[in-house]
């Protein structure tokens, strides 16, 4: 087993344990994303530091463009978590499915990418194979059984929706990835010994959460 893959799953167990605790204690949820939001909000706008490093007209545009859609992003993140926070507690169900989403495509696109290798999936992210991402988006769907009475959806919808944020996630994964290759850097940052950045270990559920939340709560 290699070193990454003991790394992800060591990070999504951790992960899992504080989405229990988040689940059943509201103000754990809200600390937590918050936290979760703003650090890696600050190690993506390093990347974007190291990319566009060079102080010409150009470089400063994409990069000023880049931090502004970051710091949106964030504002979009707080005040999903604020409005449920003060107005319908009860969804924190629809974030917490969402996140477990997005672990388990980690999970399940690691362990069936590892064994069955085959075709690369993208050259941004050459340890990204076709058979990682089937393998992310059967990991979660296992989940629909659990959760289609919980979410309050017909089967095929909750099918759809869990397709969809599986591929969010992996999207996410792999557009840090480009920016980490674009920056010539390994991780995005060191805060976390041995793992690198926040960003890295939770680069697909930054994204599934506000794609999950609308997709489940719009159906």
């Amino acid at each position: 087993m290699s070193s990454n893959l003991i790394k992800r799953i060591i990070t999504s167990f951790f992960l899992l344990s504080l989405l229990i605790l988040m689940f059943f204690f509201s103000y754990i949820l809200l600390i937590s994303l918050l936290i979760i939001s703003i650090i890696s909000w600050i190690e993506f706008n390093s990347l974007i530091s190291k990319i566009f490093k060079n102080k010409n007209f150009k470089d400063n545009i994409f990069k000023f463009g880049y931090k502004m859609i970051s710091l949106l992003y964030l504002f979009l993140i707080v005040f999903l978590i604020l409005h449920i926070q003060s107005n319908a507690p009860e969804l924190r169900v629809l974030i917490f499915y969402s996140i477990l989403i997005s672990i388990m495509s980690d999970i399940g696109g690691l362990t069936v990418g590892k064994i069955f290798k085959g075709k690369k999936l993208t050259k941004i992210s050459p340890n990204k194979t076709i058979s990682g991402s089937v393998g992310s988006i059967i990991f979660s769907l296992i989940l629909i059984p659990f959760f289609v009475e919980i979410v309050d959806l017909m089967y095929h919808e909750l099918f759809i929706a869990t397709f969809l944020i599986s591929l969010t996630s992996q999207a996410g994964d792999i557009f840090i990835s480009y920016l980490k290759r674009k920056a010539k850097v390994k991780d995005t940052s060191n805060i976390l010994p041995g793992h690198g950045g926040l960003l890295d270990r939770i680069d697909g559920i930054i994204f599934a959460i506000p794609v999950g939340y609308f997709l489940l709560s719009s159906i």
